[in-house]
């Protein structure tokens, strides 16, 4: 599902949603469609859902115009030894 169908399906709320197709532009992921799991009313268990979330399922609200996150490199462990 498009982005713009969620936002007018669940206007104004939180929701959890799946990662389904992306693509890099500048140093960002831009989330081309998703798939919606659950509409979250509680802006609480939508905070402990995204601090819990992982890989390409994230919590996000409809009042965004697109979804866009920010790529950062793993800080790697140059010259470690075991």
């Amino acid at each position: 599902m498009k982005w713009e169908e969620v936002k007018e399906i669940y206007p104004n709320q939180y929701v959890l949603i799946k990662i389904l197709k992306s693509h890099i532009e500048d140093n960002r992921e831009v989330v081309d469609e998703v798939a919606v799991e659950r509409c979250i009313k509680d802006p609480r268990e939508a905070t402990n859902l995204l601090v819990r979330s992982k890989g390409d399922t994230l919590v996000y609200h409809t009042g965004n115009e697109r979804i866009v996150l920010e790529l950062r490199a793993r800080p790697g462990f140059r010259g470690a030894t075991i």
